[in-house]
């Protein structure tokens, strides 16, 4: 019986950790978190934040960041309830609860301060459940019943350890060890249960199920009690679990159990005990040990573990296939072949029959890669890189060929044919009495041939990445090729061919594209092309589900497939929001297998994703702005009321916004695209950074908008913030006005000194103006003296010209009466010459000659014969005749004919004359006369 039961032990807990898809787990390590390693109670709120009580404090999760508040005596935290959006909380000494505050952060009530509760020494509290009114908060030594109402507390004391207490339906039970199970009736204590299964046995949880009490114990097994009966639950799983250790359970809301034990893990029973899955830390979960349980709002499971945190999404779309040990490798191709899966993978072939709970097993002979599996005439071909394989259940043979195979196709009239693309182009596979055998290459064209579609009977195209897409021609017994041609479309790393629909598709970074057979080249189709074009592109591999009649598409962001239109012919596309990240395939290599109506296999690197189409609801999840904080250039950060608008002073112009989403799902890809309205009107591009920072914004009113992206579903809200940064002082109204009056003085100012300057400038002009008529009027002056000594120079020299033209005449003329007396002289008749000698004479000394003379000097140097009588005052009028006629620098020879005397006569007068003026015997009597 021991040995049947430890068989029993070992089958199932091997057919659990073995073979199983087990759901998306999400794990955080005390790295992400940043606090201590255990974790011993969960709860969660209305809006979706996590709290966890964990030995460092109470830790809050949003789906975007962590958070960590301290107890105020820095203690572990036990136990944690939101109720009635408080957070009741239990450490050590001390329990209360935590309520919001405007800012997004915490703020703590002692429960124990406020009421004046001495608690016993060391007490820690475990455990906080509610009911109707009241809070019950459980250490191992008592229960404090706290009416929220009359908010008075009552205590029950208890000598023997108390365990846990529990709230089924609307009764309250708790567990004292060695008495039994109790339950609370009216505020005091009742003893229901005294069996000594209960006395010695420690409950982890009691639950109603089916008019009976279901109790969980630590390490022996599930009792059932009804009618005062007790009785072993499930006889199967009971063996199982009396070797766990549950430290945890909860029952969730459809009615299914989980325990959490202390060294396996988590085990997931129906509501008949039946297993549905368990998953330890060699399934998945980061730590065995279990120290909190707790089902989300979105069904979630969160487990506090003694090392970290997970979320196991139980409700998610899909599950997950994780071969930690590579024993599978890299997932390249999948079929299912009756209740058959096949994985072809870089290791070789493997397969598992997916009506039994067992691990994969490897086919032999099929070490190596397995490019492709194909379910043609009844036969499982396997393309891999030593060639052909005909799959039997779990049998490989190979066929003699060629080395290297791809992909296999039915030729049309050729029943008997399989033709495949192998390595070195094109070979045909021949069944002959009930056996498939290599019949023979095709001659002609040797490039290799993964991806080939047929055109007509004997017309197809084959795609090489690296070379571009060829139009084959064979001839009709399929021995050679006719002729071969490249198409005009690029080639592409990781492009592929497939038919679809009756139409030749073909895959590359510019798009999809369709095979016009008419024209004899591809043309773009729009509509399939569209979902590559905004997505990113990644890889060219299309995948058409015969079965499903869906082609299936993959880019870095998602998975799209697509299906004939309902309505129209126009097709209909759909995706899978799960990111090449996430999905964790092989580029180029991807592959997806339908394992039923709306299931289909992923294959990845490490094992593979199972996704339900029918569970990929379109849950439109809320953003929320959590946290919104300003500072200043050398100030530190201030929160600011989430719920209220701000006024914020123009130093405090940097902002922080912080966001979340309340979405646990693993493969959920959450986005976020926000604009500031009042600077930036346009939508930033998506991201996944759940906060943004504004500096130095100027002053103005503005409107923060935020918006999510949740697995490919916008969020159905945009959440807001109004906020208004004031004027800088030096803008304010005050400041202003006190601008306008120093403005207005100033113009003031301006116009006065202006209006000074403006007069001085005027003043000096008109006195410069003054200054230049004057002086104009003294050049006018100086130009008309300067005209009149010049009219007057000219006077003068005219008037010399005519003075010596009339001393030269007188010259002349006396110089001809003394000739012509000279000549009478010697006439004989001297009476008859002496009248006329006397009339010459009396020309000669003729004095009006003189006065004409001296009238005509004094006018050209009227003041020289004052200047000299009056320096020489002894000189005679003949002496002053001599002087005018040396002004005119003649010579005595000149001068004696106007004195009608002889040339030395002349010369005895300078004498004299010299004398009376008392010259030098050396100075000259003309230069002295000249430069009077």
């Amino acid at each position: 019986m021991i040995s049947r039961k430890i068989l029993l032990l070992v089958f199932l807990i091997s057919s659990i950790v073995y073979g199983q898809e087990i759901p998306p787990i999400q794990i955080f390590t005390t790295q992400d978190y940043k606090a201590e390693d255990q974790n011993w109670d969960i709860s969660q709120d209305k809006e979706g934040v996590v709290y966890f009580a964990n030995n460092k404090g109470l830790l809050r999760y949003n789906g975007a960041r962590w958070e960590l508040f301290p107890t105020p005596n820095q203690s572990i935290l036990r136990s944690v309830n939101i109720i009635n959006e408080k957070i009741y909380t239990g450490s050590y000494m001390d329990f209360g609860y935590w309520e919001k505050d405007n800012y997004g952060g915490l703020v703590y009530t002692s429960l124990i301060d406020k009421h004046g509760i001495d608690p016993k020494e060391d007490e820690q509290f475990w455990d906080i459940v509610e009911i109707e009114n009241y809070i019950l908060f459980q250490s191992l030594d008592r229960i404090y019943i706290y009416s929220v109402d009359a908010n008075t507390f009552k205590i029950i004391e208890s000598n023997q350890r108390i365990n846990k207490i529990f709230k089924v339906n609307q009764t309250i039970y708790f567990q004292k060890n060695g008495n039994g199970i109790y339950e609370i009736l009216n505020g005091e204590e009742r003893l229901v249960l005294s069996s000594k299964k209960f006395q010695d046995n420690e409950i982890i949880s009691i639950y109603s199920i089916d008019e009976s009490l279901l109790l969980v114990t630590r390490e022996n097994g599930i009792y059932s009690y009804k009618n005062g009966e007790v009785s072993i639950w499930n006889n199967k799983v009971n063996d199982v679990i009396k070797n766990l250790s549950v430290y945890s359970s909860i029952r969730l809301s459809d009615g299914s159990f989980i325990f959490g034990t202390i060294s396996e893990g988590i085990l997931h029973l129906n509501s008949n005990g039946e297993k549905i899955i368990k998953i330890n830390q060699a399934g998945g979960l980061s730590n065995n040990t279990v120290l909190s349980v707790f089902e989300g709002n979105q069904g979630d499971l969160w487990l506090g573990l003694d090392n970290g945190i997970n979320c196991v999404n139980l409700n998610s779309p899909y599950r997950v296939y994780k071969d930690k040990q590579g024993v599978l490798g890299t997932i390249y191709t999948s079929i299912k072949v009756d209740e058959n899966l096949y994985l072809g993978t870089n290791q070789g072939l493997f397969y598992k029959d997916l009506t039994k709970d067992t691990k994969f097993s490897f086919i032999e002979k099929t070490k190596g890669q397995v490019w492709g599996l194909e379910y043609l005439k009844g036969t499982l071909f396997c393309g891999h890189d030593k060639g052909t394989f005909i799959i039997n259940n779990d049998k490989a043979e190979l066929l003699n060929g060629e080395i290297g195979s791809w992909v296999f196709n039915e030729i049309e009239d050729k029943p008997n044919f399989i033709i495949q693309g192998g390595y070195e182009g094109l070979s045909i596979l021949e069944l002959r009495d009930g056996i498939w055998s290599f019949r023979n290459r095709i001659e002609g064209f040797d490039i290799s041939s993964r991806y080939f579609e047929f055109v007509n009977s004997n017309e197809l195209l084959v795609n090489h990445e690296y070379k571009g897409v060829y139009k084959v021609k064979i001839d009709s017994n399929f021995t050679k090729v006719l002729d071969f041609k490249k198409l005009d479309i690029k080639e592409g790393p990781k492009s592929s061919i497939t038919k679809y629909q009756g139409e030749i598709l073909y895959c590359n970074k510019d798009g999809v594209f369709y095979y016009n057979k008419e024209k004899s080249e591809f043309i773009k189709n729009e509509v399939l092309s569209e979902p590559m074009k905004g997505d990113g592109y990644l890889s060219g591999k299309l995948v058409y589900d015969k079965s499903g009649n869906r082609l299936w598409l993959f880019s870095k962001n998602n998975i799209f497939y697509v299906e004939p239109g309902t309505l129209s012919e126009k097709p209909k596309i759909n995706y899978v929001p799960i990111s090449y990240e996430l999905r964790n395939s092989k580029v180029g290599y991807e592959n997806i297998l339908r394992l039923n109506k709306n299931e289909y296999l992923v294959g990845a690197n490490d094992g593979y994703l199972v996704v339900n189409l029918d569970k990929l609801d379109k849950v439109n999840n809320q953003v929320n702005i959590d946290n919104i904080s300003f500072s200043s250039l050398h100030n530190k950060s201030v929160n600011l009321g989430v719920d209220e608008s701000a006024e914020l002073e123009n130093k405090n112009n940097s902002i922080l916004f912080k966001y979340s989403v309340t979405d646990f799902n693993k493969f959920s890809n959450t986005k976020y695209k926000y604009r500031l309205v009042g600077i930036y009107d346009n939508w930033s591009d998506w991201t996944p950074k759940s906060e943004v920072h504004f500096e130095n914004l100027p002053h103005g009113n503005y409107t923060f908008e935020v918006k999510a992206h949740v697995g490919g579903i916008e969020s159905n809200n945009t959440a807001s913030y109004n906020f208004t940064i004031e004027r800088p002082w030096y803008l304010k109204p005050m400041a202003i006005a006190t601008y306008i009056i120093f403005g207005l003085l100033f113009l003031f100012l301006i116009q006065y000194f202006n209006s000074r300057y403006y007069k001085k400038q005027k003043q000096k002009l008109l006195e410069k103006k003054q200054r230049e008529l004057e002086l104009e009027q003294l050049e006018n002056q100086r130009q008309l003296i300067q005209f009149k000594n010049q009219n007057l120079q000219l006077d003068i020299e005219n008037k010399n010209r005519e003075l010596g033209t009339a001393t030269m005449n007188l010259v002349k003329r006396n110089e001809l009466l003394n000739s012509i007396k000279e000549e009478l002289s010697k006439s004989k008749s001297l009476n008859d010459i002496k009248g006329v000698v006397r009339l010459i004479n009396s020309n000669l000394n003729n004095t009006s000659d003189w006065k004409l003379f001296e009238e005509a000097f004094n006018n050209v140097d009227k003041d020289f014969m004052k200047r000299i009588k009056a320096l020489h005052p002894s000189i005679t009028s003949n002496d002053l005749r001599l002087c005018a006629y040396l002004r005119l620098n003649l010579s005595s020879k000149e001068i004696a004919p106007l004195l009608n005397i002889s040339h030395k006569s002349v010369e005895v007068k300078r004498y004299r004359l010299r004398k009376k003026m008392g010259l030098d015997h050396d100075e000259s009597l003309t230069d002295y006369i000249l430069d009077l």
